[in-house]
């Protein structure tokens, strides 16, 4: 039983994501590390793409990694360190892009498409509102039908007795 047990926990905890931090990029300080380790979670790797450099394995998300360490190191403080990787790379290493009159439309698209489906239900609803649900039958219609039920009715009292 003992065994089984073990095998699930090890089975579980072989699921979590390992990080692609290496033991020889980890700095000794641990206040200067936690600094690293955000900042490099902030930080798109630009092979991968959907990953920050924190989670890559990839080489550039490595140098990168030693780079970011190197500028706190130095003594950059976080907004520096950004602003250099950003200076060397470009906006799209950041996975939260800045608020800048270039990204405005990537910020304000969900609020834009929010209110245009709002506005379109508006629209749609108010027009079926106004429009009747159906024809009233025509007198001819209307007797053609009343025979059709009374046919009906007839059967159905006929096939109960």
């Amino acid at each position: 039983m003992m065994r089984r047990l073990l095998v699930v926990v090890a089975f579980l905890l072989s699921a979590f994501p390992a990080l692609a931090v290496n033991p020889d990029e980890v700095l000794s300080d641990p206040a200067l590390e936690a600094r690293a380790r955000a900042l490099s979670a902030q930080l798109r790797c630009m092979v991968c793409q959907n990953q920050s450099i924190d989670d890559s394995n990839a080489e550039l998300a490595r140098d990168l990694r030693l780079l970011v360490r190197e500028r706190i190191a130095s003594g950059d403080n976080d907004e520096a360190v950004i602003d250099y990787v950003v200076s060397r790379y470009g906006e799209f290493v950041l996975l939260k892009p800045r608020l800048k009159p270039e990204t405005i439309l990537l910020w304000g698209a969900p609020a834009i498409l929010f209110l245009g489906g709002a506005v379109a239900m508006a629209m749609f609803v108010r027009r079926r509102s106004g429009q009747a649900v159906g024809v009233p039958l025509t007198s001819e219609e209307g007797a053609a039908l009343e025979r059709i039920v009374a046919a009906d009715a007839a059967g159905k009292d006929e096939r109960q007795s």
